[in-house]
């Protein structure tokens, strides 16, 4: 998932520059030298992104959450947190001088009960319990709240490392075919259909049927799904047919939660027998897209970016 961006309207909490004094924010279209925040949560998109972020010559620091985040990431200046220890947090990352904040990696939906509450945390939790009775847009919202309140400025991962999004069109050696396409105009119709309603970012369509909708249990496990209904005849279509959809919902606020592709993605796609994977244009982040690629064209799956005329 992705995290915060309000760079240009100003940054809560900060004190106002009195008469004289010259503004330590950077001037519009210079680079930032003041160290990005990363919030790090499992996979390989907060390595992705403190990469990008550096070659800018921008400083990071990452924030990694326990139980989630990769101990291999130590290796950018970091601290390790809880996620309920939001005063912490917040302490630290304001000591290394952190105004701009973005938040990637995986992250299941915690219990409450699990986040380990500091004293912020606590004041707050009439708060956070609300946040819970909701889809993942009003969980997400209220975090992004959250944090610009301790006075963050929030953005997201393609914001600072717009190299990561997906282009548009054919990336691999497989193209695919008039049917194909048909099937990912109506998959992408179905995910802006079910947007409002907080309903997941992926579908599966196949010679026009609607097999898989993504929903709480996310995109691999939608597929597993959608492979045990082929292995158990529910569904009788041959390998090499159908198209996994992923692209934004419709109001998505993306900095955070935009969609995600890999090998793994691919890998998955191609167990399951579809013919390939088709992403919104620009919707949609990888760590490595030379890799996702290589596992496309070795497993002799297409993987297509959408543009905007897409349309079933």
């Amino acid at each position: 998932m992705g995290l915060p961006g309000q760079d240009g309207q100003g940054h809560a909490g900060e004190p106002t520059p009195g008469p004289g004094a010259v503004s330590a924010r950077p001037q519009e279209g210079a680079p930032r030298r003041d160290p990005l925040g990363i919030v790090a949560g499992s996979g390989a998109f907060p390595a992705a992104v403190a990469e990008a972020v550096l070659a800018q010559g921008r400083p990071v620091v990452l924030f990694l959450m326990r139980g989630f985040a990769d101990p291999a990431l130590e290796r950018y200046p970091h601290h390790w947190f809880r996620l309920g220890s939001l005063g912490t947090v917040t302490s630290l990352a304001k000591g290394q001088g952190v105004r701009q904040v973005v938040m990637v990696g995986a992250l299941t939906r915690p219990r409450v009960s699990d986040l380990g509450f500091d004293w912020t945390m606590l004041r707050l939790l009439p708060r956070i319990a609300r946040l819970f009775r909701g889809g993942d847009n009003h969980l997400l919202s209220g975090v992004l709240q959250l944090v610009a309140e301790q006075g963050f400025s929030l953005v997201g991962a393609h914001e600072v490392a717009p190299a990561l999004l997906l282009p548009e069109g054919v990336l691999g050696a497989h193209a695919p075919t008039a049917q194909d396409k048909a099937d990912m105009a109506r998959g992408h119709d179905v995910i802006r259909t079910l947007g409002p309603f907080d309903v997941g970012q992926g579908v599966i369509v196949v010679d026009g049927l609607v097999a898989a909708v993504e929903a709480a249990e996310g995109t691999d496990q939608m597929l597993a799904r959608y492979g045990e209904m082929r292995r158990t005849g529910r569904l009788r279509f041959p390998a090499g047919k159908g198209v996994l959809v992923k692209a934004p919902k419709p109001g998505q606020d993306r900095r955070v939660d935009l969609p995600s592709l890999g090998p793994a993605t691919v890998a998955r796609a191609a167990e399951v027998g579809l013919a390939g994977i088709a992403f919104e244009a620009g919707g949609a982040i990888v760590p490595d897209a030379q890799a996702l690629v290589a596992a496309a064209d070795k497993a002799g799956l297409f993987v297509m970016g959408m543009g905007p005329d897409i349309s079933a």
